[in-house]
């Protein structure tokens, strides 16, 4: 697997090396080895989570408060969506400032999203499916949610003639407004 860091220097693009012949295809999703030896993070994964999303469907922009903060790896197993991750770290010098990666089960590209991160997805294709590890486990009192179309932010969503959201994910605070990392 290839480890490239992007614009913001702590979220990492991984890139599997694929294998294919007549039979189909065969990649090592994640090697723990590798992924310290490229990124010098030591993470531990103690969930798995997975997803179904129609098309139009945007979950997020999602993240929690210490001590429940989470990484995540997270990748398409079926469909296409627009990965996007925004660094909330007020100390950090991309505070305010997103990436956004298309990932589908074409590319299996996946990105790494260190704490201290909001981080959310837009179904680009009919259906997706889509994988996540954390390394801790969801408690809803340390939950937040940025409202995704929030106009300091300005993500450049892609046009659709609908956006579809949870209605807990609709009351999501603005950017401003938000409880965010030190």
């Amino acid at each position: 697997m290839k480890v490239s860091s992007l614009s913001i220097p702590d979220v990492f693009l991984i890139k599997p090396k694929i294998f294919q012949d007549s039979r189909g295809v065969f990649f090592e999703s994640f090697n723990d080895e590798i992924f310290k030896r490229e990124t010098s993070i030591d993470v531990s994964f103690i969930q798995d989570c997975q997803s179904m999303s129609f098309k139009g469907v945007l979950r997020g922009l999602h993240y929690q408060l210490p001590p429940y903060a989470q990484a995540k790896l997270v990748r398409v197993i079926q469909g296409e969506v627009l990965d996007v991750a925004i660094d909330i770290r007020k100390s950090s010098p991309t505070f305010g400032q997103y990436i956004a990666e298309i990932l589908s089960s074409d590319n299996k590209k996946q990105l790494y999203i260190p704490k201290g991160f909001a981080h959310g997805f837009l179904t680009l294709s009919e259906t997706a499916e889509y994988l996540y590890k954390v390394t801790n486990f969801y408690n809803p009192l340390y939950e937040r949610c940025i409202h995704w179309n929030d106009r300091t932010l300005n993500i450049n969503w892609p046009k659709f003639t609908e956006i579809m959201v949870s209605p807990k994910d609709s009351l999501g605070l603005s950017f401003t407004s938000s409880e965010l990392f030190p």
